[in-house]
């Protein structure tokens, strides 16, 4: 099967999308966050999509057997969770060699050892529970998932009991384990885990299975024997010129993003993308061409980091910034969302009495102004209007951006895909799958 790919390197996450050359349906989907070795980073998403187009082959391998709509739909979730799952503790068994090799360089005491192996013991027990049926990770990614589980048994193990401001008599320092974890998952990171691809994992994930289907095996064998052939890649996002590709292959990130989002809904005229580092107001015509746009400037003010930022000053996680948000009674007019004064202002804020809640509301609305400014400044907001981008997914942002576009343009259609923060991936393998029949047909 041929195939086009397209990659964002986004400041926070990169993303892939795999199209079929044949007929350019979506294939896979794949996303990691980003990291200091581009090239991993986007091997990694990439590996992430393949895995996911081959589930989607197990799907119709799953319907070409006459298996029904639902059951195969529960059935091919349940593989991926357990393939995830497979995938989670590959990446333990390298953390876990990846920390005592980074122990042993300082030749670590005995209370030490015994809680990093403590820790690692913790670790691997709880990997079922992050991928159980409904379970709720705040994060998706290996490093936030390693990680909190990692710090809160270390914490449980270098804290007196009763106190937990003072470590733990005789006990390992808290803040050597922590510079332990910080040094091997940058090691973990910096390279793929070749154990972790979906030929290494789908056995044992079929094998995990509470009652696998009689077809699901063949399904996967069939999945599994499809060559997946990569004809033509494009590359775009804000670490664009860092991809492993020939300028040839990179694309404006305006371009995916008007592209994207009009393939994804054909009558959008208007596209608003608030990603980690930037937010981008994008004019589209009837062919997805880009005819204006405006972008902010280079401060994270009013992005996805900027959340990120306070998030973690709340000790939550970023899915928790919205609900928590949604609860408000009383917003909070926030006066600057400069990412540097953002922990300051918060804690001058709660110290004064002000609900989280409150708070939050007031910096999600703060965050949707800056954008109704770009959006002003690029030509307003024609119907439809798609809004992109990993905040899409934040239900106080679209409540915010719902209202104040209501108040300043009246009644528009907004498109939110649940595959949102793919639009600029989607965008780049669309403008592969272009290059390659151009190159095909001459």
């Amino acid at each position: 099967m041929r195939c086009a790919v397209g990659i964002d390197l986004g400041s926070t996450t990169t993303k892939a999308v795999v199209l079929d050359a044949a007929d350019g349906r979506v294939l896979g989907r794949g996303i990691t966050n980003s990291r200091s070795n581009y090239d991993v980073a986007c091997g990694v998403a990439l590996e992430d999509a393949l895995v996911d187009a081959r589930l989607s082959l197990v799907a119709e391998a799953l319907a070409a057997a006459g298996v029904e709509s639902e059951v195969r739909e529960l059935q091919v979730e349940e593989l991926g969770r357990r393939f995830r799952e497979q995938q989670y503790r590959a990446q333990l068994a390298e953390l876990q060699r990846a920390l005592r090799r980074v122990a042993g360089e300082d030749g670590p005491g005995d209370a030490e050892r015994e809680a990093l192996e403590s820790i690692l013991v913790t670790l691997g027990e709880r990997a079922g529970e992050l991928f159980a049926p409904g379970a709720r990770r705040k994060s998706d990614f290996f490093r936030d998932l390693a990680g909190s589980q990692y710090m809160r048994r270390a914490e449980e193990l270098t804290r007196r009991p009763g106190c937990s401001e003072r470590p733990a008599a005789g006990g390992p320092s808290f803040d050597r384990l922590v510079g332990l974890y910080d040094k091997a998952i940058l090691e973990v990171e910096s390279v793929q885990i070749a154990d972790a691809g979906f030929e290494a994992c789908a056995g044992a994930a079929v094998a995990a299975l509470a009652e696998p289907l009689p077809q699901l095996v063949g399904a996967v064998e069939r999945a599994l024997a499809t060559p997946l052939e990569r004809v033509a890649s494009v590359g775009t996002g804000y670490g664009r010129a860092r991809l492993p590709f020939d300028e040839a292959q990179i694309r404006s990130e305006i371009l995916c993003h008007g592209l994207g989002a009009h393939a994804m809904f054909p009558r959008t005229r208007t596209v608003l993308d608030i990603g980690g580092q930037d937010t981008k107001a994008i004019q589209v015509d009837d062919k997805g061409i880009v005819t204006s746009f405006q972008m902010n400037d280079r401060c994270a003010a009013g992005c996805g980091r900027y959340l990120g930022y306070i998030a973690d000053e709340m000790n939550l996680g970023l899915h928790e910034l919205g609900p928590l948000a949604g609860a408000s009674t009383r917003p909070v007019r926030i006066n600057s969302t400069c990412t540097v004064f953002a922990g300051a202002e918060l804690r001058e804020r709660l110290s004064l009495g002000e609900r989280r809640e409150d708070i939050l509301a007031g910096l999600h609305r703060a965050i949707v102004l800056r954008a109704m400014s770009l959006l002003a400044r690029s030509g307003g907001v024609q119907d439809e209007f798609t809004f992109t981008g990993g905040v899409a997914n934040n239900q106080a942002a679209v409540a915010a951006l719902r209202q104040l576009v209501r108040e300043n343009y009246g009644e528009r259609t907004m498109n939110i895909s649940p595959s949102s923060i793919y639009t600029g991936a989607l965008g780049a393998a669309l403008f592969a799958l272009r290059d390659w029949k151009r190159s095909e047909a001459a």
